[in-house]
């Protein structure tokens, strides 16, 4: 039984057996890991009632605690969503195999052979609020990328992350493969998290996924290096030359879809030349949605707020949305790169030069021309399913999957060869 009041011995042990298991999981074969993941989408849809149930008590908790709307979707568990969670683990584990995939090979005239081949990066520790889906996702792809996995969850999720948790145990133990590559911290003591920021010697990697507060918190304190996004500050530039259907349904989709996502639009911004036509035409589409408005200049309307200083740069988490005209396609490049977190920003265009330029110029980890920004999601790029969105620029960033997740070692060949 383990001592949840000796907080640094339980985190040390956790770190201990996450890296031998570690160096079981890096040399694991493709075929046992993808039985591990099946089993654990079988073990899922089986007991599917008792992750419901665990949930209940989740939600619970939340509502006592007071949050907000969004945050109890973010931590609402249903049929349709843990079929989501169920699909995202066969598609993980449907996947190539990331692990010794050879990214470069070649002879010098020395006589070496050289290759470049992915390799895990060992243990990581992930460290999320209310959604209690990430502990799949995260298990799931740190398992597929050959990679041990401490998991801590919020104490919001903390029951539907355990119940999860059994069911991706249940998957290793059928593939005959540790236990200990998937832990999940067993307390909701916050002392958990400041001694995992700091495990150098077991924990090569911090992943933070949830809001402002707690990212800052690991970037701030984590010895450890971090894989983060610290805000999801959307922006959408309707351009001049943009489709009137398309710059609606697009605008709908990205706010209202669910606004508790780092994906939804925090930002409208509109050309000034189309602000009678599409711009108002969008914003009493917001209006009509139930979304609070907040305009600026000739955007204001019947229905609005007025839009200040604050507004700019914000991540509202909510059925909220600023909304400035803009001058040009250049007002708009540089207000994003005031205001934005170099997450996910879209233009909405028919001009091929706006979008091109619209790429070149802005430097997020994901640019989207017509399309909503809910698709910022590694299980809609292909992934089936992500631990996070980096928007740094070291090593991974946009959706990390588990490519992401590996990083490479050479190996070098010789015959008996000697340097002169």
């Amino acid at each position: 039984m383990k001592d949840l009041d000796n907080i640094p011995a339980l985190m040390a042990d956790i770190g201990a057996r996450a890296k031998a298991a570690s160096a079981e999981l890096a040399f694991a074969n493709a075929e046992r890991k993808h039985a591990a993941l099946i089993g654990a989408a079988e073990a899922v849809w089986a007991r599917r009632d008792e992750i419901i149930a665990a949930n209940a008590k989740d939600l619970d908790y939340g509502r006592n605690k007071g949050l907000s709307a969004a945050m109890m979707d973010r931590l609402m568990l249903d049929e349709d969503r843990i079929r989501g969670m169920v699909d995202g683990l066969r598609t993980v584990a449907e996947q190539p195999d990331p692990v010794g995939e050879v990214l470069a090979e070649w002879d010098m005239p020395s006589g070496l052979h050289i290759r470049r081949v992915r390799t895990p990066l060992g243990v990581i520790g992930v460290i999320y609020e209310s959604r209690p889906n990430v502990t799949a996702d995260a298990g799931a792809l740190c398992l597929k990328s050959g990679n041990a996995v401490i998991l801590r969850g919020g104490s919001e999720s903390f029951h539907s992350s355990g119940a999860i948790h059994a069911c991706l145990v249940d998957g290793l133990k059928a593939a005959n493969l540790p236990e200990d590559a998937i832990q999940l911290v067993p307390t909701r003591d916050r002392a958990a998290v400041q001694e995992l920021l700091t495990m150098t010697d077991t924990v090569d990697v911090i992943v933070p996924r949830g809001g402002k507060g707690l990212v800052g918190l690991v970037q701030r304190e984590a010895r450890v290096p971090v894989f983060a996004h610290l805000e999801g500050i959307v922006h959408i530039y309707i351009d001049k030359h943009a489709d009137p259907i398309k710059a609606r349904e697009v605008v709908m989709n990205a706010k209202t879809r669910r606004t508790g996502i780092c994906g939804a639009a925090e930002c409208l911004l509109v050309h000034q030349d189309i602000l009678d036509g599409i711009g108002h035409d969008t914003i009493a589409a917001l209006v009509q949605a139930g979304v609070d408005v907040h305009a600026e200049g000739a955007l204001a309307q019947e229905g609005t707020s007025v839009a200040t200083s604050e507004d700019w740069g914000k991540e509202f988490l909510d059925m909220i949305i600023a909304a400035k005209p803009v001058a040009d396609i250049d007002a708009a490049i540089a207000h994003i790169r005031r205001y934005g977190s170099n997450h996910t920003d879209c233009i909405i265009t028919e001009d091929d030069a706006a979008a091109a330029r619209f790429f070149e110029r802005l430097d997020s980890a994901i640019l989207m021309r017509n399309a909503s920004t809910q698709f910022a999601d590694g299980g809609e790029f292909g992934m089936g399913a992500e631990i996070g969105i980096a928007t740094g620029k070291m090593h991974a960033r946009g959706p990390v999957g588990a490519a992401q997740l590996t990083s490479f070692k050479y190996l070098v060949e010789g015959d008996g060869t000697v340097r002169s």
